[in-house]
């Protein structure tokens, strides 16, 4: 009895260590922050380990040993890398909804296309972020401005009316990335004193991220503003070398 009862416990440790889910990432980090919200709305039990980008562990270059970043999702003891890799990842091993991506593929193939453009955006802002602190902020903000205008139109096309309106009941793949991508957007507003998402110039942008600022597993994703605000400053005062994982 007692040595089945071992038996039955050594198999569900097994069975538990077999499907264990770690994260690894970094508070800062749009693109972990993504990875962690799509775990979070799919229901998945994780465990999260916080990466220091200026002092790598082991286990971050053992498991990402070629662009050595975050984020890097652990399942079964395999290592997944790249962000938009590992939403896919979890949408095709975790088929519950709600599902990511569309099932048709040319409708799978106009999601990737525009998450590639918004994460595109996010990385203009990044580095206009970065080179305000040299020139005019209105100038350093010209391509920021401009792909967003581009992703305005490219979303109302795609989106048949507001999104605002039902995006909490079916979170896709572009609502995840949007949120990794402007989801901060007000302290960087605080920080640099002018308007990074204009709701006159861009609503439906607008009117969607504030949505879904609002919902409780973005809020409870997203660090806090405070700290974004404070780490914003930091780099205003100091410089930073722009780097894409962040």
């Amino acid at each position: 009895m007692i040595l089945a009862l071992k038996k039955k416990r050594n198999k569900k440790k097994l069975m538990e260590d077999e499907n264990k889910v770690t994260l690894h990432g970094m508070w800062i980090s749009s693109y972990a922050k993504t990875v962690e919200l799509a775990l979070k709305i799919k229901g998945i039990a994780f465990d999260y380990v916080e990466e220091d980008l200026s002092n790598k562990s082991s286990l971050l270059l053992k498991y990402n040993p070629v662009y050595k970043k975050v984020p890097v999702l652990l399942h079964r003891g395999r290592p997944v890398s790249e962000s938009l890799v590992i939403l896919e990842y979890i949408d095709e091993t975790w088929k519950n909804q709600p599902r990511f991506l569309p099932d048709d593929p040319y409708e799978r193939a106009r999601v990737r296309f525009w998450a590639i453009y918004c994460r595109q955006i996010s990385d203009t802002m990044k580095k206009a972020f970065i080179s305000a602190q040299e020139v005019d902020e209105d100038r350093a903000f010209d391509e920021f401005f401009e792909k967003l205008q581009v992703m305005e139109e490219g979303m109302k096309d795609f989106f048949p009316g507001e999104r605002s309106n039902n995006c909490s009941e079916n979170l896709g793949l572009l609502d995840i990335i949007i949120v990794g991508s402007l989801g901060t957007y007000k302290a960087a507003e605080e920080v640099l004193g002018m308007k990074v998402l204009d709701p006159e110039r861009n609503p439906f942008i607008y009117s969607w991220v504030n949505t879904l600022l609002e919902l409780p597993l973005v809020k409870q994703t997203l660090p806090p503003h405070d700290k974004v605000v404070s780490r914003l400053e930091f780099i205003k005062q100091n410089g930073f070398t722009f780097q894409t994982n962040i």
